[in-house]
């Protein structure tokens, strides 16, 4: 879900990167004319981008001496192409950066501290947790644009027909729950994803994680992971539980079967609030069921915290930085926040955006019921790539290829490579 594409894939956007970006200045941080800034925004091109290019005219208008370049970069290949473009000193001059690259960006020094900055303005305006999970040794590298984080969304008509009153607290809750949903309903109470995002609830549900970062030490396969993982496992195969799909379309398969009501529930995050509207079963919007994802036998339940951040290249010159803290400010303003959340169903990051008439969106109301169980990340720069030995050996788990131990086996030899001064 959040990977890159590999280097060689890159040579077509090389060009755009070269040229569209903070690189455009002399270097002198002074400007002949307006000064344009280049955005590149990884927001959904179809649901959430126009929103986002609309604010940034109005911005302009506001704003005459700073003109801004929108450039749509796909998710899944945004990490890769900044990387390679703020090496090479052609990155744009502002990045919707992913929560989880933050810490590997302000490592390689990519991006510029924000901290007394006009960026920063209204720090304590935002959710405290999601300013801290922007910093990196101590310094802050972004402003919380968007949140989001898991939770089980589920049909409440579905369960209301088999008897069911409210959402399960734990994943042996809804093992059961979904086996009474089947034989009420003839309809699956439950499809899970083999991603390791998906995933991470069950770790935290022990107790646990992927490493220990103050520890220093991999625990993907300690007695807790394990633990975790077998009830992640047990969760494809019994009455009202959907076998696991491991193909390459699997995301589009359970959020269709869900949305359209051939499955009771599913974990989703909140940047889903607009399709499941789109569905036949969420025409009614009151039927749209949001909880906390059930908790585990340690009798803790949380999801890990995501989002984005709008970030400023440090390659970028004087004139370059000033306009782009100006527009990272304007962006993530209440009015602003507010304005995206009514328009694209995302959850703002700080309280005053939280209006009214932003709360009356019954799927923001239930996200942010769910957010104070959100799990920030730690600040460990390759934290985000180690979902990615994961990615490779879940699926085989799941679909009944390798054995558990083998399969979080391998991940750990994977993820010693990524983190080597860790221990097992």
């Amino acid at each position: 879900m959040r990977r890159g594409i590999a280097a060689t894939a890159l040579v077509a956007s090389l060009a755009l990167a070269a040229t569209a970006c903070g690189g455009d200045s002399d270097g002198s941080g002074k400007a002949d004319g307006p000064v344009t800034i280049t955005w590149w925004d990884t927001s959904n091109a179809t649901n959430e981008a126009p929103v986002y290019k609309a604010l940034a005219k109005e911005f302009e208008k506001a704003n005459p001496g700073i003109k801004v370049k929108y450039v749509n970069v796909p998710f899944d290949q945004a990490q890769n192409k900044f990387d390679t473009a703020a090496g090479s000193k052609g990155a744009p001059d502002i990045l919707r950066s992913e929560v989880g690259w933050t810490p590997a960006f302000a490592k390689k020094g990519f991006f510029l501290p924000l901290d007394g900055t006009e960026a920063l303005a209204d720090q304590g305006k935002f959710q405290p947790s999601l300013i801290e999970q922007a910093k990196y040794d101590g310094k802050t590298y972004g402003v919380p644009l968007v949140t989001d984080t898991l939770a089980l969304v589920y049909n409440k008509a579905l369960f209301e027909k088999a008897g069911i009153d409210g959402a399960p607290a734990t994943w042996a809750d809804l093992k059961t729950d979904a086996g009474t949903i089947k034989k009420k309903t003839g309809v699956d109470g439950y499809w899970g994803s083999t991603q390791a995002y998906y995933a991470q609830s069950f770790l935290y549900g022990e107790g646990t994680d992927t490493v220990d970062a103050d520890a220093k030490k991999i625990t993907v396969a300690s007695p807790e992971a394990k633990k975790a993982y077998k009830t992640w496992q047990g969760l494809f195969d019994g009455n009202g539980l959907h076998k696991a799909d491991t193909t390459a379309d699997a995301y589009a398969h359970i959020q269709d079967a869900f949305v359209n009501g051939k499955v009771a529930a599913i974990v989703q995050g909140p940047w889903e609030i607009t399709n499941f509207y789109k569905g036949s079963a969420f025409k009614d919007k009151g039927n749209l069921g949001i909880a906390t994802v059930p908790a585990g036998s340690s009798g803790k339940a949380g999801a890990p915290t995501g989002g984005h951040n709008l970030s400023v290249y440090a390659g970028s010159d004087k004139a370059h930085q000033e306009a782009s803290l100006k527009f990272v400010k304007f962006m993530t303003s209440a009015k602003s926040q507010e304005t995206i959340a009514l328009k694209n169903s995302t959850l703002p990051t700080r309280d005053d955006a939280y209006t009214t008439e932003v709360k009356a969106d019954p799927g923001i109301a239930g996200y942010q019921g769910v957010l104070s169980a959100a799990q920030p990340r730690p600040a460990l720069p390759e934290y985000s790539s180690l979902w990615g030995p994961l990615d490779t050996e879940l699926p085989k788990i799941a679909g009944g290829k390798e054995s558990l131990d083998k399969g979080l086996g391998n991940a750990e030899t994977a993820i010693a490579k990524l983190v080597p001064d860790f221990s097992k």
